[in-house]
């Protein structure tokens, strides 16, 4: 009786794994939808490289803060020297116009 009921169990706990399988292998994507048009992620891209702030990004695309955040990369680190820091001298990052703008006018 006992080896049985050890029998019914392993084959319940097989019986399950099979089903677990099968709800994995035909899983759906959860949440909603990605909505992003990526003609619209350009757009804030090309706005956040021209030295736009985040909150006039966000009035000019109507994407939320976080998916700005979310989806536009980091900027890369701009290097600054010992000496620009001691003269008070911001620098832009590169590629931006501001940038360009500075190293022409040091000239």
């Amino acid at each position: 009786m006992g080896q049985l009921a050890v029998v019914l169990l392993a084959l319940f706990a097989q019986m399950e794994r099979t089903y677990t399988c099968e709800r994995a292998a035909h899983a759906r994507q959860v949440g909603p939808p990605d909505l992003l048009d990526p003609a619209v992620l350009a757009y804030a891209e090309h706005l956040r490289d021209a030295a736009h702030s985040m909150a006039q990004i966000v009035a000019k695309t109507g994407m939320t803060r976080s998916s700005l955040y979310r989806y536009l990369p980091p900027r890369p680190p701009v290097a600054v020297t010992a000496a620009q820091r001691a003269e008070g001298v911001t620098v832009a990052p590169a590629g931006t116009a501001t940038a360009t703008a500075a190293v022409v006018g040091a000239s």
